[in-house]
């Protein structure tokens, strides 16, 4: 026992001075940033991060004292973090996400999005003809909560008062109910791809359903101009999210089913990652939406301005989206 104390202390003494200056080095970069190192401690960091980590390698190999192992071990992690951690700031993060980032993983999953948009268009077709045929279906795509008496017994002048209400207290909460039901959507139809994208791919298809008996009710009363108009001034990017969220669901799902020729956990993974940036773009998208169904369609009365606002609007996302730009630099050490 006296004769391994003996070599920790000569190992700790031949090295140390090293490791202080290190650990130096480190203290101060944490304390600011790395930018206030000098040009010599930044060339000086890797070498001693090597030689702290050859150092962690002998301790462990000729069983030296725990609480030096320790030590080693706890200066190669922060060290680690600064020779080869990202060197960025949370804003450049940021803006490296909406530059970058999210537009890159929508161009990469656009075929699972026009999937969900055509299951969606599909779904809104079927609804249509069917409710138009017989208005009874309407009950059979729309819940009596999200419908709140917009049903096949309300009068025109009723359906109406929905689209150009003076009194919006009533009109809020149905929009409220409209924006939280598209939102839960948007999040099932994520988070349940995995599910070898069935119920995704059903999600999608019965929020279509739902659109498809709405514009029938209101377009057989003469109002599915104007119900286009209400809906599509914030719909345009509540659809568009919930089509993204679709697809991030279907890349799970087929990920899943068909892995390729990486192993089905570092296939999931890479999926994971790309799905997961498409999702927090779903969710900035939803609280565009919310501010467009709260506060612009409550303004806006003029349905021609509100079809304006929604192409408007949809053509913004598009370019914004799925334009090809030049990948900025990564900043990484």
């Amino acid at each position: 026992m006296k004769e391994l104390t003996l070599k920790s202390q000569r190992f700790r003494q031949e090295r140390e001075l090293e490791w202080r200056k290190l650990e130096d080095i480190l203290a101060r970069a944490e304390a600011s940033s790395a930018a206030k190192l000098t040009d010599e401690e930044i060339i000086a960091l890797p070498v001693l991060y090597r030689s702290a980590l050859s150092s962690l390698s002998v301790a462990r190999a000729i069983s030296l004292d725990q609480s030096l192992i320790a030590y080693l071990e706890s200066l190669c992690t922060r060290a680690y973090f600064f020779v080869y951690g990202t060197r960025t700031t949370l804003l450049k993060r940021i803006l490296a996400f909406f530059a970058q980032d999210w537009p890159r993983a929508a161009q990469d999953l656009r075929f699972e999005t026009a999937i969900a948009v055509a299951l969606t268009v599909l779904g809104a077709a079927v609804a249509y003809v069917l409710t138009m045929q017989d208005s009874t279906w309407f009950y059979s795509f729309v819940s009596p909560g999200l419908a709140d008496g917009r049903g096949p017994t309300a009068s025109t002048e009723e359906l109406r008062s929905t689209l150009f209400a003076t009194d919006q207290s009533g009109l809020s909460i149905f929009a409220t109910y409209l924006f939280t039901h598209n939102a839960q959507v948007a999040l099932l139809a994520f988070a349940l791809g995995f599910a070898f994208c069935v119920p995704a791919a059903f999600l999608v298809l019965t929020n279509g359903l739902m659109l498809g008996a709405f514009f029938a009710l209101f377009a057989s009363r003469g109002l599915g101009l104007e119900l286009g108009g209400w809906l599509l001034i914030h719909g345009t990017t509540e659809l568009f999210a919930i089509a993204l969220a679709g697809a991030a669901g279907f890349r799970l799902g087929w990920t899943l089913a068909f892995p390729g020729e990486r192993s089905r956990v570092d296939a999931m993974s890479a999926a994971g990652r790309k799905a997961a940036i498409l999702m927090t773009g779903v969710v900035v998208m939803l609280g565009v939406a919310g501010g467009l169904e709260g506060i612009g369609r409550q303004v806006i009365t003029d349905t021609g301005l509100r079809y304006a606002i929604a192409l408007l609007v949809l053509l913004l996302w598009l370019a914004y989206l799925y334009i090809p730009r030049e990948d900025a630099g990564d900043e990484r050490g």
